[in-house]
């Protein structure tokens, strides 16, 4: 799981932007050297000081979104609508500040790097519990690493994989991470094999957020169906496609918070039924608002419009494991013959701008000397001659489209028929086909029954790694690189990036890479949005991040 919609928030994202690129150095006043215990970091863990509350108009969110989760255990999933709830239920080592990915302590108070950058070592927050009574310290962090990092770990079960681990800490047998050690019950301390630049704002991601071991070896297979973490909210049902029922931890070691007793968030896929839903107060807050839907909610003086900060890319994937996919020039080909000004005017409502990169502008290490695929039939037909298909393609095409609205995508159904149409013009025939979501994210990681599929993504954490390396490299296959697209340059390029401390080095390598995933054109990029978000007026707290979750914790009514 944000741009162009708001100068102040773009530029609130840009601060972030700067702080994150320095691997971590400038958020705490940890600049990579020993002495320095992030003193600072902890002082920055207080909950903002909030109105007082004797006088909230109701303690329960009622929240709408587009789609079910897939499965409740973070380290598990790369879907966001999964990770929007495990955000409520775990906590991290470290987390973002809100509305930006700037890294801030949680369950670390404080942390050192020496100065080789491979050794991390963290103090953990006193007196933390899990959910079920259990305590949470050095061990657990231990466990749950031990848990991620180990192919053959006895609490990895199966059809589970740890796809955003391999993806942000290197696949088995080229992990950044050699070890990790519980120095005492409450300091914890990472050795790496390698500095990782961004290393501070990987851990700092939901899906790293630390489980009970003791709910974990308990309900095992289950777990993914009923978590337990630190967070500030419990689990407590989940209706498949319907909702899911989240209880205020009165325990939570963050004094104050959470300032609601209950957050449901309802599954609710289409967009027009969900802004009902919210004028009719059924809902207190929605996700993922049609542009259609804007010029009514401004004029309605009980509700508000929220824009998530810009941070995303949505995108046609082509499937390098089915031929003739595998060819360059019928890749550059459909590339050419997809409008997306015109897929922007008539379905974004200028919300959005269109995709050269794989990664937003927004972002530092963003190499706007990349030019896009033109709108050009005629070139289209061409390439496709000059691939061996005058024709266009004899057999039709398997197009995956999204069954749910996305931050990035509010209708993938939509925009599939748009691109369908103009592919027709040239010769290629598609079949739109639309699996519930758990499904299609299933199938798109297999990589056997579609030939392009469409997909998106928000950052994490606010590093060019996290878009490039995350979904583009061969690392990353299987999990999120589902284009199966391998390329032994590029591989040299980002996994360099990572080891590189120097920001300006980081970032020549990054406009490199996406020159050269311009030129193989293993997707077609197609839009950066500012997602719109909609609420109850009288709704304070709600802080959006531009990673597409937040804490509820800090959500109250007036």
């Amino acid at each position: 799981m944000k741009k162009w919609g708001n100068l102040a928030l773009v530029l609130m994202l840009g601060a972030g932007m700067a702080l994150s690129g320095c691997g971590g150095g400038n958020n705490t006043g940890n600049t990579g050297n020993t002495g320095n215990t992030g003193g600072n970091a902890a002082a920055t863990n207080a909950p903002a000081s909030l109105p007082e509350t004797s006088g909230i108009a109701q303690d329960t969110l009622i929240l709408g979104r587009g789609g079910d989760s897939a499965s409740l255990d973070p380290a598990i999933v790369t879907d966001g609508e999964s990770l929007k709830i495990a955000h409520q239920v775990f906590d991290s080592l470290l987390e973002y500040k809100p509305g930006t990915s700037e890294v801030q302590a949680s369950l670390a108070d404080s942390w050192e790097v020496t100065p080789d950058g491979l050794s991390y070592t963290f103090k953990l927050h006193p007196g933390v519990k899990f959910h079920d009574g259990t305590d949470f310290n050095a061990e657990a962090v231990v466990f749950n690493f031990q848990r991620w990092t180990d192919p053959a770990s006895e609490y990895k079960f199966e059809g589970d994989s740890f796809d955003y681990y391999d993806s942000m800490f290197g696949p088995d047998g080229a992990r950044v991470i050699k070890e990790v050690k519980a120095v005492d019950e409450s300091t914890v301390q990472f050795v790496l094999n390698q500095p990782q630049a961004p290393f501070l704002q990987n851990i700092a991601m939901t899906t790293f957020g630390i489980a009970s071991p003791a709910a974990v070896k308990e309900k095992k297979e289950n777990f993914k169906n009923e978590p337990v973490g630190t967070g500030p909210f419990v689990f407590k049902e989940w209706k498949r496609n319907d909702s899911i029922t989240l209880d205020k931890n009165t325990a939570y070691w963050k004094e104050g918070l959470p300032k609601l007793n209950k957050v449901i968030v309802r599954s609710i896929p289409d967009n027009s039924a969900r802004f009902t839903a919210l004028q009719n107060g059924e809902i207190d807050l929605m996700e993922d608002l049609s542009p259609d839907d804007l010029s009514t909610l401004e004029s309605n003086s009980a509700l508000t419009k929220i824009e998530r900060p810009p941070f995303n890319v949505a995108y046609l994937g082509f499937n390098f494991k089915k031929k003739p996919f595998d060819n360059v020039k019928v890749r550059q080909a459909l590339s050419h013959a997809v409008n997306k000004q015109e897929i922007i005017d008539a379905f974004f409502a200028g919300q959005a701008q269109a995709a050269v990169n794989p990664m937003p502008p927004s972002l530092w290490g963003y190499n706007d000397s990349v030019k896009d695929y033109e709108y050009d039939l005629d070139k289209a037909k061409a390439l496709l001659a000059e691939a061996g298909y005058p024709d266009g393609l004899p057999d039709p095409v398997t197009l995956y489209a999204m069954p749910v609205s996305r931050p990035y995508m509010p209708d993938g159904k939509k925009v599939a028929e748009a691109i369908q149409a103009e592919w027709e013009k040239i010769g290629v025939k598609t079949v739109i086909e639309s699996p519930e979501w758990a499904t299609y994210l299933d199938d798109t990681k297999a990589g056997e029954k579609d030939d392009i599929f469409m997909l998106g993504w928000t950052g994490d954490n606010g590093d060019p790694d996290n878009f490039l390396y995350t979904l583009l490299d061969k690392d990353a296959i299987p999990g999120n690189n589902r284009a199966f697209y391998v390329n032994e340059e590029l591989h040299t390029l980002l996994t360099g990036a990572q080891k590189e401390t120097d920001q300006g080095k980081r970032t020549e390598l990054y406009k490199q890479a996406q020159e050269i995933i311009k030129a193989d054109a293993p997707w077609i990029p197609l839009v950066h949005t500012t997602p719109l978000l909609a609420g109850k007026a009288n709704l304070k707290g709600f802080v959006p991040g531009p990673t597409g979750t937040e804490y509820y914790s800090e959500i109250y009514f007036e």
